[in-house]
């Protein structure tokens, strides 16, 4: 029986600067058990959402995935899929992709990202603003908590929280994006507490993986390469990974490396990750 599963929170636009200043309980619950750790986006990256999570998801840099922007046209998903959806059509297992951005999750605007997940849900924002993206996560992480917490098979589960990156395009980084932040970490507590709310969660072993695209400049919006809009992140805990320091040149691209390695898979060779497990990221060259 399978025990090792994998949960993946993808939380748009926080910047880590602004972190430590910030009411974030649930987040430091999974970096003091594991850690969290800088990321910075390489130069051949667009610091744009689509390009970001699909690096993200894949594991793969966009030479290889061919998402340039936040139209996905011209990708190359077939070859490189999501990881819920590899772990899912190559492994048999049981995944979940659930949020409210369309070309994640919808056939439109050159996607989905996520394309053949177990179990896929797409919850709409009321309206492209601030207040409609809030009510939009609160959908998504009422469904993720269910699902999580009443499907006995799910192995992998991807979830996106979307309303702190438009807080910040609609109103920069001041306090209604740092109240978004920290409401968005209230929600991932909330799915953290639906994994432990599991009938077998004592016989399973979870690892958690929360991580965000890229930030913002003050003023809103990214795009560049400032400092405080190259700069990401990535938070951990699990039965492979130790508490402690971040692993040294943590890169997107490690996050779905992980979760092959947190479910016991060594990727094939012809799947081409340029990620790897944060654990071998850990040990020097």
């Amino acid at each position: 029986m399978n025990t090792r599963r994998i949960l993946v929170v993808g939380i748009d636009g926080v910047r880590l600067d602004l972190l430590p200043s910030l009411h974030t309980p649930r987040l430091d619950e999974v970096a003091a058990a594991g850690f969290l750790g800088r990321v910075e986006i390489d130069a051949a990256t667009p610091t744009m959402s689509g390009p970001c999570w699909a690096t993200i998801v894949t594991g793969v840099s966009v030479a290889k995935h061919g998402i340039w922007g936040n139209r996905f046209d011209g990708h190359r998903l077939d070859v490189f899929p999501d990881f819920t959806t590899r772990l899912a059509a190559e492994h048999g297992r049981r995944t979940l992709a659930i949020g409210g951005w369309t070309p994640m999750f919808l056939a439109r605007e050159g996607g989905p990202l996520f394309t053949a997940p177990s179990r896929l849900s797409y919850i709409a924002p009321t309206a492209d603003t601030p207040e409609g993206w809030e009510d939009c996560d609160q959908a998504v992480a009422d469904e993720a908590a269910r699902v999580l917490a009443t499907i006995p098979d799910l192995d992998a589960a991807f979830v996106y929280f979307g309303a702190v990156d438009e807080t910040a395009h609609f109103l920069g980084c001041g306090p209604e994006y740092r109240s978004s932040a920290e409401t968005a970490d209230r929600r991932l507590g909330q799915v953290l507490d639906a994994l432990r709310r599991r009938p077998g969660y004592a016989e399973e072993e979870w690892t958690v993986i929360v991580v965000t695209d890229h930030g913002h400049r003050d003023e809103g919006g990214h795009g560049g390469r400032s400092e405080e809009v190259v700069t990401a992140w990535i938070a951990a805990c699990g039965p492979d990974i130790p508490a402690g320091p971040a692993p040294a040149g943590l890169r997107h691209a490690d996050v779905a490396a992980h979760a092959y390695s947190a479910l016991g898979i060594a990727p094939d060779p012809h799947w081409s990750l340029d990620g790897q497990p944060f654990t071998a990221a850990a040990v020097p060259a």
